[in-house]
């Protein structure tokens, strides 16, 4: 099995062969990104894999830049602004701000200028019926400018077109005729869900990223076949499930956010190894600090997430909130002379400073290579050497009248308070308590960062895994072959809706089934739920369990009581005596995978203890210089106990403990740091 996370900055590559882990780093190559996906591939031996598993955030990061192609959107005449007003959600920072506007919206940024948006003269009713017919003439004049335009691709959504498609499949129709055969998406395909601009956006997102992955998944392919892979090619969705590459490029849309996601799945089935179910994920890279929770060995699910703020796609995904906080955030001086750190990132190219290859402002690499806690000679597995001296110049060449002690002192410990305030915002979101949760850190830069973060976000422990520089890509091999459907229909819940909703499971299923392949068909669980809510409330409690077999007015009280005991759990109240209302209709088909599987580490002879390689000078934490032993983490063995500060020394990553904590070594070679 291999799995591939393709990041920003690096693209990380793990292997599983005979029960052991193999791991490679590669730079990604944002320009041809197949290329750094295939150097790795080669370099760790693909040939004999069976399964290929694929993340990326190349879509994501396109979307975050507008680094777009050319789209069209078209939609009901008189709903052309929909994209541009989106919820008319403000976020908190914004509320009192009359300059605020929204991200992607005409006046900052739009994912589709309005020249490109276009109404068509159409209109269905809330139940499907046709109150105004498709005019085809109007129609055909409105492509006629999308193709003066040069248009590379079309997202269609019409109102009310997730009861009946009707209108939008004619709709492409005439698009294919008119404009050729470019990429088109039509709502009632994409996401054939309720409430309209979540199901418009998640359709302009589908097309844009049919474009960007489209001929690149083609290419991967290829230069896959070329090397002798024969196995199976899958990526990942926004939750890290597993599809196959050309399932998943029919609505491309659900694997926009799929790197950050797959290190949540890697951190559940670990701690699901280790006896911790409770846990605050942290992954840091090289541009940002991706944050997840996982709750009594679950990650949490929503049915929805937002790229930017506000911009919504509707996909299962695990619930991330990501920060500009990592090994490239840059050391700046604001206009006021206050010294901040981040959210700007040198990412690879130029990269930090001490890379030497062009990088002119200070970044965290920078900041903790000269504290002494980066090893210049040992950086990315001994692929770099690092100058300090470049590092030095670059702090000293910040416009401020803070020392140079002061400037590498505060980058560092601003750069930790901005990690602890996104963890401590993500408890309070979800109304847990820190203490009751283990900090769980991985990406390159996650174990040199984390450990000093405990003391402020109040948490259990800092866990750091096996293999923290590539265990996003692990999680790749931890999970599980997944395919979903979903649909909405407005349905109070009553015995004589029993038909309807069986039909409704009953279809989703059998479409599911036929993108099965034959081998896994005797071996699928398919798992039902719905989304719901007490008639004449707004918002939807989600994932409510169904039963299996035919839905019989049985089934249907079953699907109320489930309603009405998850409702209870999440608000606090129940209310048996309103109706019930099934809005979205879910199913997953699961295909279980094998996963990673980690060797339990043997213990040392009684009477021994860990031998540090030397003693560091750690500098600018404190007033004063601290004395830290180096260890090598392949030296430890399971019991070993590490006081800090202490530095432990991997391939491609370093743990930093601070003066005051312990570090004790688990079954399975992770380090489970703790206040002394």
């Amino acid at each position: 099995m291999i799995g591939v996370d393709v990041g920003g900055t690096f693209t990380d590559v793990v292997a599983i062969e005979d029960g052991k882990i193999k791991t490679v780093k590669v730079a990604t190559d944002v320009r041809t990104t197949e290329r750094g996906v295939l150097k790795g591939a080669e370099e760790i031996g693909v040939e004999a894999a069976e399964v290929f598993n694929h993340a990326s955030t190349h879509g994501l990061n396109a979307v975050i830049t507008r680094r777009l192609p050319k789209i069209a959107f078209l939609t009901t005449e008189g709903h052309r602004d929909i994209l541009d007003i989106g919820r008319t959600w403000r976020p908190v920072e914004g509320l009192m701000n009359p300059a605020w506007r929204r991200s992607y919206g005409d006046a900052n940024r739009p994912l589709v200028p309005r020249y490109l948006r276009r109404g068509i003269r159409e209109r269905l009713t809330a139940d499907g019926g046709v109150l105004i017919p498709l005019d085809e003439d109007q129609t055909r004049a409105e492509l006629a400018v999308l193709r003066r335009c040069g248009v590379e691709g079309v997202a269609i959504c019409l109102i009310n077109a997730y009861v009946n498609d009707y209108h939008e499949e004619r709709l492409r129709q005439l698009v294919q005729e008119e404009l050729g055969d470019i990429p088109v998406s039509i709502s009632s395909e994409v996401s054939p869900l309720a409430k309209e601009f979540a199901r418009a956006s998640t359709t302009v997102v589908d097309v844009f990223m049919r474009l960007i992955y489209g001929e690149y998944t083609r290419r991967l392919d290829a230069g896959l076949r070329e090397l002798k892979f024969t196995g199976d090619l899958n990526f990942a969705d926004c939750a890290a499930q597993l599809v196959r590459s050309d399932v998943a490029m029919e609505h491309p849309f659900r694997i926009v956010f799929a790197g950050p996601a797959a290190g949540t799945v890697s951190s559940a089935h670990f701690g699901s190894l280790i006896g911790a179910r409770n846990l605050l994920c942290a992954d840091v890279g090289g541009t940002s600090c991706d944050i997840s929770m996982v709750t009594d060995g679950a990650p949490f699910v929503n049915t929805t997430f937002e790229l930017e703020h506000d911009l919504i796609v509707n996909a299962l995904s695990n619930e991330i909130s990501s920060i500009g906080a990592g090994g490239g955030s840059l050391v700046t001086i604001n206009a006021a002379g206050e010294l901040k750190v981040g959210p700007g990132s040198a990412g690879a190219d130029p990269g930090p400073a001490c890379y030497g290859i062009g990088g002119t402002q200070p970044a965290t690499t920078d900041t903790c290579l000269l504290m002494g806690i980066i090893d210049p000679d040992g950086f990315a597995g001994g692929r770099m050497k690092l100058d300090p001296e470049l590092s030095r110049q670059a702090f000293e060449a910040l416009d401020t009248k803070l020392s140079f002690e002061q400037r590498v002192s505060y980058a560092f410990n601003i750069g930790i308070n901005n990690i602890a305030e996104g963890v401590t915002n993500i408890a309070i979101q979800h109304g847990v308590d820190p203490r009751d949760y283990s900090l769980v850190a991985y990406g390159a830069a996650g174990p040199m960062l984390l450990p000093a973060v405990l003391d402020l976000v109040h948490a259990a422990e800092v866990i750091v895994p096996p293999h923290p520089g590539l265990f996003s890509a692990l999680g790749l091999v931890s999970t599980d072959l997944v395919y979903a459907d979903s649909r909405s229909a407005y349905t109070l819940l009553t015995a004589e809706a029993a038909e309807s909703i069986d039909k409704v499971y009953r279809s989703m299923e059998q479409r599911l089934s036929e993108r099965l392949k034959d081998a896994d068909r005797g071996k699928v669980t398919f798992v039902r739920s719905f989304d719901g809510r007490l008639a004449g409330q707004t918002w939807e409690t989600p994932f409510i369990a169904v039963p299996n077999g035919e839905i019989t007015a049985e089934g249907v009280e079953q699907m109320v009581a489930n309603f009405h005991e998850a409702y209870a759990e999440r608000s606090g109240n129940k209310f048996e005596a309103l109706p019930v209302q099934g809005v979205t209709y879910r199913v997953q088909a699961v295909v279980n995978a094998d996963k990673v599987e980690y060797p339990v580490l043997p213990e040392r002879p009684a009477g021994e203890r860990p031998e540090p390689t030397r003693t560091l000078t750690i500098r600018y934490l404190t007033d004063e210089d601290l004395p830290a032993h180096e260890y090598q983490r392949a030296d430890l063995r399971a019991g070993d106990q590490i006081p800090g500060p202490a530095v432990v020394r991997e391939p491609l990553s370093t743990t930093f403990l601070v003066p005051g904590q312990t570090a004790h070594v688990g079954s399975h070679g992770e380090l489970r740091i703790r206040k002394a």
